[in-house]
């Protein structure tokens, strides 16, 4: 290019696009501001929810306890009601009792096997009359009999009373080899029961409702304050059921000024940055414009200088340095006038390194470097290192004497820092390695504590309860209470140090076991979980069963994993069919345990992804279980498969040696 031709003239819509780009980008700026406001405001809506279901499922539980406490001391006091004519002085203190606001109980009745009105607390007119003719039980006919029928506690339909509220009742079989069958009414105020029952944060935050089959409102504890049209929650009223529908909805709260002021912030900060970045701009320009006009003007001046990337320089027989182009200033960080005429030792030559430069120095001055170059480390004017390669060749002036000679250096240092970095890379897929392994440990973790913590929460929250009650405290109960506690908080122990010591790769504490006794502790632990989602547990141990070189806890842990996802898998099932069949065998030189669910099996496209780490079928699942059990069966050298169950389902499978041989 000549110094006459103008410059190549950039594309206007390439141009305009550059200058509309910033504005782009803010406007993309503050989409993402707005963005982040709004999902604020949904994160704080989703805790707001979030608190909402965790009271109602808490209050849910606290209404079940008690419901299921005052079934167990009508079972207690109906014994004494059939055997005591008249009734003793602590009998009646007892029905007393019971008969408050604090248990939602207004009335007991107690009936003979055929119905027949025997007594009532407080007492009723129609005493002496058989049941289908009280006013008080001739619509609980159906509840009687079918109590009667199954010999447990059954709820009925809630009727209006006198005092125009709500009652339901339940009817509790007493059966006594020292006093006549019969039944104990418990009559309910759906008012005492639900209002009265709730604690008083409670009522403050929510609005509490009970709505018939039909979606009329039959009880209410409200106060006088606006409720939310957002924050509500329904969910049925089971015990007693027959449609009744639990409704809570949480009340307008005040409004909380430090989101807004947090938001109001963010929007000043990103008006700010806007104007921020649109003086920066005009700045940028107008420097810009000057960069060019200077560029253009030593643009072609430089052009050759500047084309090479390797340094070159000339230096005489004694050293000498007699030229040296740009590329080697930029190089080295020195001008030409502070290279030219320099003798050893050279400026950029590294002071830490002067000996070995001097040595590379004569040998090139004697006969010229080697043919694939000699590596030195020079230094730059700015004290940063420089790694770089030097080809020397002989200089021959116009008569053909040796005048010199010429040498092009590269630079090399980024080539020796990729490789460094390639070095560093390396080890750090090593680290990553471990660090993985010490990831899934984490999960495990989290995922095997849940368990002991849960029980220590429930043990807790019932002795709580027990506490709050108006009953006499049995100082055995509560000892045997807090002796669950520490026996499971010594199990949560237990598990930390086994996922520690495996996480430092060492060995489990293998110790022999009776492998059946750890299969009932685990059925026992699934047992109620399994009642409330009305699957039948079915246990076949072979016996006897050889001992195992196993840890008790990990293997427990697999066997309750497996049951809870064959439990899983039948929950669309009718609960006639849920049933989960547990059995040990022996298989060779491997002692075996199988879980095996009546659900609609593993597809293939599932099954070949079943184990891998945070892979779920489930909405709420971690997508570890599979995983952390699998890990458990390799670290005892044993196996975890499965396989389709005839007739419909799935078989997993857990293997373990018997013997170090099996191992």
């Amino acid at each position: 290019m000549s110094p006459t031709e103008p410059p190549i003239p950039v594309p206007p819509g390439r141009k305009r696009w550059i200058q509309h780009l910033p504005y782009l980008s803010l406007a993309l700026f503050l989409a993402a501001i707005a963005a982040l406001v709004w999902l604020t405001r949904e994160y704080d809506a989703d805790e707001q929810r979030t608190t909402l279901i965790n009271d109602v499922l808490w209050m849910e539980q606290n209404l079940r306890f008690h419901l299921d406490r005052n079934e167990i001391h009508l079972q207690e006091i109906g014994r004494e009601l059939f055997i005591d004519r008249p009734l003793a002085p602590e009998t009646e203190a007892r029905l007393s009792s019971l008969l408050n606001q604090e248990r939602g109980l207004v009335q007991i009745l107690w009936l003979s096997a055929e119905g027949r009105l025997l007594g009532a607390m407080p007492p009723r007119p129609e005493a002496s009359t058989p049941a289908a003719e009280s006013p008080t039980l001739m619509h609980e006919q159906t509840t009687f009999q079918l109590a009667r029928s199954i010999g447990r506690p059954v709820y009925g339909p809630t009727y209006p009373g006198m005092d125009n509220t709500h009652h339901f009742q339940v009817h509790v079989p007493i059966w006594s080899e020292d006093a006549p069958p019969g039944v104990i009414v418990g009559v309910y105020s759906l008012t005492d029961l639900v209002v009265r029952e709730l604690p008083w944060w409670f009522s403050e935050r929510y609005r509490v409702a009970v709505l018939d089959a039909d979606g009329r409102e039959i009880a209410a504890k409200s106060k006088v304050a606006p409720v939310s049209s957002q924050l509500a929650y329904s969910m049925p009223f089971d015990p007693p059921g027959h449609g009744l529908t639990l409704q809570i909805t949480a009340y307008k709260s005040d409004t909380r000024w430090i989101p807004v002021l947090l938001a109001a912030s963010i929007v000043l900060l990103a008006g700010i940055i806007v104007w921020s970045v649109m003086q920066l701009r005009r700045q940028l320009a107008r420097r810009q414009q000057a960069e060019i006009a200077l560029r253009a003007e030593s643009a072609f001046r430089k052009a050759m200088e500047d084309s090479m990337l390797t340094g070159m320089r000339a230096r005489d027989r004694e050293g000498r340095l007699t030229y040296v182009n740009s590329a080697f200033c930029r190089m080295t960080g020195f001008s030409a006038e502070e290279l030219i005429g320099k003798k050893p030792p050279m400026p950029y030559w590294d002071p830490e390194h002067l000996e070995q430069t001097f040595e590379v120095h004569h040998r090139i001055m004697a006969g010229g470097s080697a043919a694939e170059g000699t590596e030195v480390r020079l230094r730059r004017k700015n004290g940063e290192a420089l790694d770089a390669l030097v080809f020397e060749a002989p200089l021959i002036d116009a008569r053909g004497q040796h005048a010199g000679w010429m040498g092009s250096v590269l630079d090399i240092t980024e080539q020796k820092r990729a490789r460094e970095h390639a070095r560093q890379q390396e080890e750090r897929l090593q680290q990553s390695s471990r660090l993985i392994t010490m990831g899934e440990m984490a999960s495990t973790l989290a995922h095997e504590l849940n368990q002991p913590l849960a029980a220590i929460a429930s043990y807790t929250s019932g002795c709580m309860n027990r506490l709050h009650g108006d009953q006499p405290l049995d100082r055995g109960e509560l000892l045997d209470i807090h002796e669950r506690i520490a026996r499971q908080a010594r199990r949560a122990g237990e598990i930390i140090r086994r996922v520690h010591d495996f996480v430092r790769r060492s060995e489990p504490k293998r110790e022999p076991l009776e492998l059946n006794a750890v299969i009932r502790d685990a059925v026992g632990l699934i047992e109620a979980d399994a009642r409330k989602r009305q699957v039948q547990l079915r246990v076949e141990l072979f016996e006897p069963m050889p001992a195992v070189e196993a840890d008790a806890v990990m293997i427990e842990q697999i066997v309750v994993n497996l049951v809870r996802n064959a439990m899983d898998a039948m929950r669309e099932l009718p609960p006639a069919t849920r049933i989960v069949e547990v059995n040990s065998a022996l298989n060779g030189r491997f002692a075996t345990v199988s879980v095996a669910d009546r659900g609609h099996g593993i597809p293939a496209e599932i099954a070949a992804r079943l184990f891998e780490p945070f892979f779920t079928t489930k909405a709420e699942g971690m997508g570890m279980g599979l995983n952390i059990c699998r890990s458990i069966a390799e670290l005892h050298h044993g196996r975890l498969g499965f396989e389709l169950r005839p007739g419909g389902g799935t078989i997993f499978t857990l293997s373990l040696p018997l013997d170090a041989e099996s191992a």
